[in-house]
């Protein structure tokens, strides 16, 4: 999901760049869904990781 948010996010600035402001804003939202979906895993998977598998291995 990373990936797909950082290919996004520089197809927006070459877009922007080039002067298509329709398809930055577009691929650069979807970028920051994604990051912040990615984002909100990681931080999921973390807490987990500190309470619930910690107690499963002991």
């Amino acid at each position: 999901m990373l990936k797909w948010a950082i290919i996004l996010a520089v197809i927006a600035l070459i877009a922007g760049a080039l002067g298509f402001g329709g398809i930055a804003g577009a691929a650069a939202g979807i970028a920051k869904i994604l990051f912040f979906l990615f984002l909100i895993g990681c931080i999921i998977f973390f807490v987990l990781g500190l309470t619930v598998f910690k107690s499963v291995t002991k």
